[in-house]
C-alpha cells in the first residue's frame, strides 16, 4: 500500500461515531519521505473546513516555531492521532484514538520519518505510553523501534497559557540540533559508499 491508497482508505472510514460530524476527514499533508513528523491530537474547526491539518490558530502559531527553528512546513510532514473532528473540540475517547490508531501507524510506516514530534498528551499517549504524562516527558528523546520521539505541549496549550511557550522554544531547538546531526550522518554515510 501507497500513502494514496492509504489516504483513500481514510477518506471513506465509518469506524466510529467522529466522522457522523465532521464535515472532512483530515488525513494529513507534507513530504511523503520526511524526516520529521509532527502529530497533533486531532483537527480543530478550520482544519475540519478546510481538510487539511494545523491550519486553524495552532496551526499558525506552529508555523511560526517551525520557521523560528529553521524548518519549512513542506519539508515535513504533519498528521493527527485521529482523522475527524471531536464535537465542540474535545478531545478524542480512548475508543476513537483506537479506531484511528492502525492510520497513524500505517502513515509513519509509510513515510519513515527518523523523528515524530508528538504534539501534546492525546499523541504522546496514543504513541508512547498510554498513562504518559505530557508534563513529565515533555523535552525527553525517547528511541522507539528506530525512531526519535520527542513529547511537546500542543501548540493550542501554548495559546491558553503562554508560559508554555518557552519549554516548546527549547524542544524545537533539540529538535533542529538532532535533526541537523542526522542529516550530517547520513551525507557521511552517502560519501563513504
Amino acid at each position: 500500500m501507497d500513502l494514496d491508497t492509504l489516504c483513500r482508505r481514510t477518506l471513506a472510514c465509518r469506524g466510529c461515531a467522529l466522522r457522523q460530524g465532521a464535515r472532512r476527514v483530515v488525513f494529513g499533508e507534507g513530504n511523503p519521505r520526511a524526516a520529521i513528523m509532527l502529530v497533533g491530537e486531532g483537527p480543530g474547526a478550520r482544519e475540519d473546513e478546510l481538510g487539511r491539518p494545523f491550519v486553524g490558530a495552532a496551526g499558525e502559531l506552529l508555523d511560526r516555531i517551525l520557521v523560528a527553528a529553521g524548518f519549512k512546513r513542506e519539508e515535513l510532514y504533519i498528521t493527527n492521532v485521529v482523522k475527524c473532528r471531536p464535537p465542540g473540540n474535545r478531545q478524542p475517547l480512548p475508543g476513537e484514538v483506537q479506531t484511528c490508531l492502525p492510520i497513524l501507524k500505517a502513515q509513519i510506516k509509510l513515510i519513515k520519518p527518523q523523528i515524530i514530534v508528538c504534539l501534546g498528551a492525546v499523541a504522546t499517549r496514543a504513541l508512547i505510553a498510554p498513562g504518559a504524562s505530557i508534563t513529565r516527558l515533555r523535552g525527553r528523546w525517547i528511541m522507539r523501534e528506530g525512531i526519535r520521539y520527542l513529547p511537546t505541549f500542543h501548540p493550542a496549550a501554548l495559546l491558553r497559557d503562554a508560559a508554555k511557550k518557552r519549554p516548546v522554544w527549547e524542544d524545537f531547538k533539540k529538535l533542529r540540533a538532532v535533526y541537523c546531526a542526522l542529516q550530517r550522518e547520513q551525507l557521511s554515510l552517502e560519501f563513504e559508499v
